[in-house]
């Protein structure tokens, strides 16, 4: 078939319309595991966060007294006070006055739309920060502050292959060698799992990246996995890690690094605003406007042996 002499398409005219659907799709994930499993929120009232933890004494199981014997004082030992430091997060939005002015597709103002945006980018990039391996820094009028994050807070309950060491006030947690990095396993798991109890905590939460969280999921425990013919689905996935010390909710993150497991106790971590998510006009300086959001923060680790770390992982 030919088209005919003469005929007037689509390629020679020059007024026709777009065809524009009125929706903007967007996949980024804005799920945010650590702040949202956080979410006993608390109020920092300085740039230096403080809050104490305590212990009761050692058990004496040989804990007799005499008929009629006069009283002693039992040794009593302070609270511990610790602290972290407040960050700094921030988007900054700049739109010029045409492009709020133009009739757009998909949303009505360009600065509201890139504001919410802004927000969503702005809540992720701090959940990448609770939750990797930096240590706290006081700052100066040149150097922004840095709060003391997840993978830093962990001293009593550790599994780190040869070369890793625990972080502390000043430094962020060492990484072992790369050739000495291992396999998650279920063993790894249950031990710290039992560290962790030991110490007293209660852990209800596993979370790990993408690639441990499969490797969860191949874990065998004392069961034989079965399938349902009638339904035909195979569940191939461990969402709940039923322990010796109670059942675990396994949770992935997109944001952590994959070379740590980290379990917790999710009520010994809090999230301390000094300055909750806002969104601060700014001044106008020239044709445009102007938006920042902004937050300062900081992580709290109410008590750290209430939860462990396995790390050192192959991803």
């Amino acid at each position: 078939m030919t088209q005919p002499t003469e005929t007037f398409d689509s390629y020679d005219a020059k007024g026709n319309r777009e065809s524009l659907l009125d929706t903007i799709y967007n996949i980024s994930p804005i799920d945010t595991p650590f702040i949202s499993m956080v979410a006993d929120v608390s109020t920092a009232r300085a740039v230096k966060h403080e809050w104490q933890t305590d212990a009761l004494a050692t058990v004496n199981a040989g804990n007799a007294q005499l008929e009629g014997d006069d009283a002693s004082g039992s040794a009593i030992t302070a609270t511990t006070r610790l602290d972290n430091t407040c960050q700094i997060s921030s988007k900054t939005v700049i739109v010029s006055g045409t492009q709020e002015a133009v009739e757009k597709a998909g949303r009505s103002l360009e600065s509201a739309y890139q504001v919410a945006k802004a927000g969503n980018e702005l809540k992720r990039d701090m959940e990448a920060v609770l939750v990797r391996n930096q240590t706290s820094l006081a700052g100066n009028a040149s150097t922004a502050r840095k709060l003391r994050s997840l993978e830093a807070w962990f001293t009593t309950n550790t599994s780190r292959a040869s070369g890793g060491a625990n972080g502390s006030t000043t430094q962020a947690a060492t990484d072992a060698t790369t050739g000495a990095l291992r396999d998650f396993t279920e063993t790894l798991l249950k031990d710290m799992v039992e560290k962790v109890w030991t110490s007293g905590g209660r852990p209800d939460i596993l979370m790990v990246g993408s690639k441990n969280k499969q490797k969860v999921s191949a874990f065998t425990g004392n069961s034989t996995r079965m399938d349902t013919g009638e339904d035909k689905r195979l569940v191939a996935a461990i969402d709940i890690y039923e322990s010796d010390f109670g059942a675990i909710k396994v949770v992935p993150n997109r944001f952590q690094r994959d070379r740590s497991a980290f379990i917790l106790q999710k009520d010994m971590w809090g999230v301390a605003y000094l300055r909750p998510f806002v969104e601060k006009p700014l001044a106008d300086t020239g044709d445009h406007v102007r938006s920042m959001v902004i937050a300062e923060y900081t992580l709290e680790a109410r008590n750290e042996a209430s939860s462990g770390v396995v790390a050192d992982l192959t991803a």
